[in-house]
């Protein structure tokens, strides 16, 4: 006997396209007009925010820094579909979705300053810190929402990985968990078709990473990660079902710049493909729409720009003012303080080695 035991399609979802069209049976139908002003807003400050601290590293007064210059959409679309308590997991570049979710600016700027104290989240921001380790930020996210789900809550958890960390086993087992237990778990893959220099084409041989879900008994779609539309329809569908099941949502995006300040992608991509989706870029197509429907004009512009740079230039002199406690390095090491290291920490006392 040969029969057919499962059969699994994935759908692909654009709202908006790159001139600025929207598919009007699409538009969800709660996304009011200043919301959209509001979306236009919040990925012109993540770029603006972006290409500060950028420019902050290349001068010596931040860490190394992960841009994520093109991937406004997806970050500011999923984090204003959020809802008030459902939580966030990021990997090291949601700096979009920590803004839009009420993170204060200088707090990420004393991150990216390579101090720890940045990543203490206030209580309002319901998140995890920045995680580096790739796909380590999954096995705690589906602890999170199991959690939720065993307090029966009506929160679930988002949290994203890049088409590299699909790769990795804590997304596999991530997702086979959030299966099983039918988690309020929503996984968005933000691809953004290179990890590092490892192009989308060496990461898998599936024709999507979307359905990667299939195996573990989620929801899945595949969404235009530069429309911001799009993604906001798509996690609000996914947090509407969450209490019944996980969803893994892949975000078809494209990394800009590179993929780290340590990195150089001249060497393994051409300009011809940075090219090619420039022409897809998340805010231009955006402020397309809005100036068609005369809901944006050259002077609201201008003093958007203004308003952002004043607010980035004081979180900045906020951030550069703040003086870490050295103790802090040390504290946390062991269960007690050993003798040499207490030694070191004197020195580092005595030193004022934080003062410039």
């Amino acid at each position: 006997m040969l029969k057919s035991v499962f059969e699994g399609n994935v759908n692909y979802l654009q709202v908006l396209d790159e001139n600025g069209e929207v598919d009007v049976t699409l538009f969800p139908s709660d996304l009011k007009d200043e919301q959209v002003v509001e979306m236009y807003r919040q990925m012109c400050f993540a770029r603006a925010m972006d290409a500060k601290v950028l420019s902050l590293q290349r001068q010596g007064r931040a860490v190394t820094y992960a841009p994520l210059i093109g991937e406004e959409a997806t970050q500011v679309g999923s984090a204003l579909a959020m809802r008030d308590g459902d939580y966030f997991v990021p990997n090291f570049r949601q700096h979009a979705v920590f803004a839009a979710r009420g993170m204060p600016l200088d707090l990420i700027l004393i991150y990216w300053r390579g101090y720890e104290e940045g990543l203490a989240i206030p209580e309002s921001v319901k998140a995890l810190p920045y995680i580096v380790p790739v796909a380590s930020q999954l096995p705690h996210a589906a602890g999170i929402a199991f959690s939720q789900r065993y307090n029966k809550t009506d929160n679930a958890t988002i949290t994203y990985v890049g088409d590299g960390g699909t790769s990795q086993g804590d997304f596999y087992e991530t997702l086979n968990f959030a299966g099983v237990f039918k988690l309020p778990l929503v996984t968005i893959i933000e691809n953004n078709q290179w990890a590092i220099s490892v192009p989308r084409s060496r990461q898998s041989a599936a024709q999507t990473l979307a359905q990667k879900g299939f195996a573990a008994g989620m929801d899945v779609v595949q969404v235009d990660g530069n429309d911001v539309i799009a993604v906001y329809k798509a996690v609000k569908d996914a947090l509407e079902i969450s209490k019944e099941a996980p969803t893994l949502i892949e975000c078809v995006t494209y990394r800009m710049g590179m993929h780290t300040t340590a990195d150089d992608p001249t060497k393994y991509r051409s300009e011809d493909e940075v090219a090619e989706w420039r022409m897809k870029d998340p805010i231009s197509r955006l402020k397309k729409y809005l100036v068609k429907k005369a809901l944006w004009n050259d002077g609201l512009e201008e003093t958007m720009q203004e308003g952002q740079k004043k607010t980035i230039d004081a979180a900045l002199e906020k951030a550069e003012a703040f003086k870490p406690d050295p103790k802090s390095i040390f504290e946390h090491v062991y269960s007690y303080m050993p003798d040499v290291l207490k030694e070191e920490l004197d020195a580092a006392v005595e030193s004022n080695f934080y003062e410039e």
